[in-house]
This record gives C-alpha cells, structure tokens and sequence, in this order.
C-alpha cells in the first residue's frame, strides 16, 4: 500500500497558477519605475512646500534686502556696469545667487535628515534603482530653486527702477537649471559625506556662500585684477551667473571667445562629474547602509 499523500488535480493546478517569486536580488521591475519616481519626486516638494515661508518666501525677501541696500549704496547717480544701470546687472546675478543656495538646502537635506532621525531606510528600501532616486531628489531640488527664483523675480518686477524683463528666454531656462542642477549635486553629496547639520552647514558657509559671492554676483569680472580674473574663471558659479545674467541684459562681463557656449559647457561637464560621483556614492552605500 501506498503510504505517499495523494496530491489531487485541483491542488496540482493551484500550484501551477501560485506566482513565482524572483531569487534574492534579482529586480522585478527591469524598465524605469516611474510610478515610484513620481511618488519621491511629489514627497520633497511636499516636504518643503508645506514650510514655504521659510523654504520659498524667506530666501525671495532676504535677497530683495540686498538688491534694496546695494543699489542705495552704489547705484546712484545713473551709475551703469558693462553698459546697463546697476540696478538691471545685479538682479539676475542675485536672483540666480537664491536660486543656488535654496536647491543646495534642499538637496543636502533630504538624506542628512534620514540619516540622523533613523528614516534613512525610507530612501533605500523601495525598489528605486540609485539613478531614480537621484532624479527624483534633484528633480525636488530644481523645483524649489525655480520656486525661489520665480518669486524673486516677480518682486523685482514690481520694483521701481529695476527691469528684469528677459532678453533670452532659453538662456534663462538653461542656465537657472544647469546652475540648479549642479548645487544640487553638491548638497547630495554633502548629505551622504556628512553625519550631523553642523557639516552641512559648514559646507554652506565655507563652500556655497563664497562661491556664489565671488562669483560676480555683485560687481563685474572684467573690473578686477588679471589673477582675480582667473579665480574667477575656475568658479563654475561664475558661469551660470553669467548666463543667467546674459539672458536678462543681452551681455556679459567677460573676455573670454564665446563666452555663453563656454559656461553651458562648463555647467555640463562640472554637472556631469557632480553626477557621477553622487551615483558611485550612492551605489556603495558609503556612510548610508551598514
């Protein structure tokens, strides 16, 4: 006699119809997750927009103060920089300043945050591939720079004395992203390197804050010594100013041969480094996963 469990028909067609699980490691998902993309994309620019006084409208008022208090200081008596008055050069530099340093502090807030509340797990456990969930973090981080940036830009519209009515709307476009873009990367790497907010805020003021304000943002290039020149010419931030600049007054403050084509270059090959070094960082999980 047969001492084996009779396996019937129906139990041997359920088996048949049970899903097949993958091995360990081996991914479902092989195309784009878009659906999982969009949802970290919508969650930072929720985090952020639901403190938008101070994410948004704090920045745009700060820096309207210094369009305020430098173009009462130097601005008088029809006082013009590479051809336009004053008031016109230093806006977009200032308005291209904000937008940097918000899509920074977006940036290098969003894992820093993980890291020390314990979250960090919400970022690496859904099945996102390393290069969605960059796309997603500096997708948010663009999106509150251009925030930022489009609210500054509609309280210079409405000040007097001041015309910031673009010449070249692409140049707008594309620089105030690439610029974006590249602060960006640098605050993902910034907040996978750094353990604590003190270290962001370290690379705030020691790295951010000089380069956007050496950078031009408030005088002309061409105006300073040969060597300072060149520090300036290996700034990057330099060359989104520049452009940014270029795409509101139609000019620029430098020397250099064909000097709108030389910092979109510039902004892409130094975005393309930021990138691949944020992606090898994150695919090695250093300082993120045990």
């Amino acid at each position: 006699m047969n001492d084996q469990p009779q396996i019937s028909r129906s139990d041997s067609n359920n088996n048949a119809a049970a899903p097949a699980f993958a091995e360990p490691g081996v991914p479902h998902i092989r195309t784009l997750n878009v659906p999982g993309l969009q949802a970290l994309y919508v969650k930072e620019v929720r985090r952020f927009f639901k403190v938008q006084l101070q994410t948004i409208w704090a920045p745009a008022v700060t820096t309207l103060l210094f369009l305020v208090i430098f173009t009462v200081a130097l601005g008088g008596a029809g006082r013009k920089v590479i051809g336009v008055p004053f008031a016109d050069f230093i806006a977009p530099g200032l308005i291209m300043m904000a937008m940097l340093q918000n899509s920074f502090a977006n940036s290098s807030f969003s894992l820093l945050v993980g890291k020390i509340q314990g979250t960090i797990v919400d970022y690496l456990m859904p099945p996102l591939g390393v290069g969605e969930l960059v796309t997603a973090l500096i997708g948010a981080a663009v999106t509150r720079a251009i925030l930022v940036g489009f609210a500054l830009w509609l309280a210079m519209l409405l000040w007097p004395g001041v015309h910031v009515g673009p010449d070249h709307l692409w140049a707008v476009a594309l620089f105030g992203v690439l610029g974006a873009m590249m602060l960006g990367f640098l605050g993902l790497v910034t907040s996978v390197w750094a353990e604590k907010f003190d270290h962001a805020a370290a690379v705030t003021n020691f790295v951010v804050t000089p380069l956007a304000l050496l950078s031009g943002t408030f005088y002309s290039v061409d105006r300073l010594a040969p060597w300072f020149q060149g520090v300036a010419h290996a700034n990057p931030v330099y060359y989104a100013i520049m452009g940014f600049r270029f795409g509101f007054i139609g000019t620029v403050d430098s020397t250099i041969s064909h000097p709108v084509l030389t910092a979109a270059l510039v902004l892409v090959a130094t975005n393309i480094v930021l990138g691949v070094i944020t992606y090898r960082l994150l695919v090695s999980g250093w300082k993120l996963k045990a």
